[in-house]
């Protein structure tokens, strides 16, 4: 038994080594060429034509033929032609929007938030104000210790007047009080009322039975004293202003509103006030009105709201939270904030598609709370957007030119941008072009500097000369700020204005 085992363990041996010397032998021939159906399923499929060449960082220049980037360090990077064979979308590969992060977030239908945060301050209620006046001519015999801002109470003396036409009166009334004539007594009464006689004074002087010279002015309401022309010897004719005094028992609160957010308020609607000044309080009030005039400035409509004052804690000039409630919109398509891309003429989202294709889409916004935006128009519940990361799809979309294509829905056409006007001297004028040296487009927020815009119709600048000063209405296009109006202001020829608009 042990001599078989010998021998098998040395058959097993040698078939071992047997082995590793082919094995040598066949590793130091020539390999032999692999047939062409096996390179052809080795290989990988092919991606279509090759349209151009780009380098990812500047994806706006493109090259004819493969090879180093003149800007980086990198290779070229084909454009197929099946990549653009759908014009309208974008195409991303799904390892690059995991790493990037990019996050879909779906349109639901839900009640949009009915509050919204302003900022405001107390004012003066303008229509709790006191006028005092000079009844008739006199002269000012006494003005008592006050000042602008000083608070008075309701019948606070002012100043005391000394009325001469109104002593003659009171004379002639007096006299008749012992004649048995009432009818002539009543006619004396009635001169003194007819002379601006206050109905205080008149009975003043029908008790005491002597005539009052003077007439002590007093406050009609208890306030603030805004104004005090009035000064000891001074003439005053009659209907002189002597005092102007402002009411505080209800003060008014301004709001401003940002314009694109004041869909839906209206007068009557609840709203809730806090103050620096008094931490921790909650006043409540109403809308009392929106008023007329929108700020161009700040692009806001004012809302005015009467708090009552009754304790006097509230003072003009302080500042004021505000929360605006409204009623509750239930069953709006609510999608993120975030996910809206905005232009100058238009607002677009990225709606996500099968195999990672991302198409952009035009959307009518509605209201907004800052979180989320109502879709009147453009999107679908349970449609999917993008909602962080779109800067890889705009860069994506502006090599294509995705952007710059029309996608305005025929029942939905795009609002027409907003005019903004600014006054500036013509440097020059260049055919479709004009550069000029203007002052700030407050509505566009952009300071004054010298620059070239395009003209939307060149007769626009017809009989525009250099160095002149003009007006011109600008509106904002996909290329940039665009001349739509000129109005002149000056001219160094004959001075005269003339006024060209380009028609709609």
């Amino acid at each position: 038994m042990p001599t078989r085992i010998l021998q098998g363990a040395a058959l097993t041996g040698l078939a071992l080594a047997l082995g590793a010397a082919g094995g040598y032998w066949l590793a130091r021939q020539p390999a032999e060429p692999m047939p062409d159906d096996a390179m052809q399923a080795a290989s990988p499929q092919t991606q279509g034509e090759v349209l151009y060449w780009y380098d990812p960082m500047y994806p706006q220049q493109k090259f004819d033929q493969p090879g180093k980037s003149p800007f980086m360090d990198m290779e070229l990077v084909p454009r197929y032609a099946d990549a653009a064979g759908d014009s309208a979308a974008v195409s991303i590969d799904a390892s690059v929007t995991q790493n990037l992060g990019m996050r879909l977030a779906t349109a639901t239908r839900g009640a949009m938030a009915s509050s919204l945060e302003v900022t405001g301050s107390l004012g003066f209620n303008g229509r709790d104000v006191a006028v005092v006046q000079t009844r008739a001519g006199g002269f000012v015999e006494r003005v008592y210790p006050l000042a602008p801002e000083d608070r008075v109470a309701a019948g606070a003396p002012l100043a005391e007047l000394l009325v001469p036409e109104w002593a003659q009166a009171q004379e002639e009334f007096l006299a008749l009080r012992g004649v048995t004539e009432p009818g002539l007594l009543a006619a004396a009464r009635q001169r003194m009322r007819l002379a601006g006689m206050p109905a205080a004074l008149i009975e003043q002087v029908a008790r005491s039975g002597k005539p009052q010279p003077l007439w002590t002015v007093t406050s009609p309401i208890a306030g603030v004293v805004q104004t005090l022309e009035v000064r000891a010897g001074m003439t005053l004719a009659a209907g002189a202003p002597l005092a102007t005094i402002n009411g505080l028992r209800s003060v008014w609160l301004e709001a401003a509103v940002p314009e694109a957010q004041a869909q839906g308020l209206e007068p009557g609607q609840a709203v809730e006030v806090r103050l620096p000044a008094l931490p921790g309080e909650v006043l409540s009030g109403r809308i009392d009105s929106i008023l007329p005039q929108a700020n161009l400035d700040s692009r806001t409509l004012r809302l005015r709201v009467e708090l009552d004052n009754a304790d006097g804690r509230l003072r003009p000039g302080l500042s004021a939270q505000v929360r605006l409630t409204r009623p509750a919109e239930q069953h709006v398509l609510l999608v993120p904030s975030e996910a809206v891309i905005r232009s100058g003429r238009r607002a677009l989202v990225m709606l996500a598609e099968d195999g990672g294709r991302y198409r952009p889409t035009e959307v009518r916004l509605g209201r907004e709370n800052g979180e989320h935006s109502e879709i009147l128009e453009g999107l679908q519940e349970g449609q999917q957007v993008v909602a962080s990361g779109q800067f890889l799809l705009d860069s994506e979309a502006s090599l294509r030119g995705i952007l710059g294509q029309s996608l305005d829905r025929p029942e939905a056409p795009a609002a027409q941008p907003a005019l903004h006007e600014a006054e500036g001297r013509v440097i020059a004028i260049d055919g479709q072009s004009l550069t000029l040296d203007h002052g700030p487009f407050k509505t566009l927020g952009m300071p004054g500097m010298t620059m070239s815009f395009d003209l939307a119709d060149p007769g626009l600048a017809e009989g525009i000369q250099a160095d002149e000063q003009v007006r011109v209405g600008v509106r904002e296009t996909d290329d940039g700020l665009r001349i739509e109006r000129i109005e002149r202001l000056s001219s160094p020829a004959h001075g005269e204005h003339d006024h060209q608009e380009m028609q709609p």
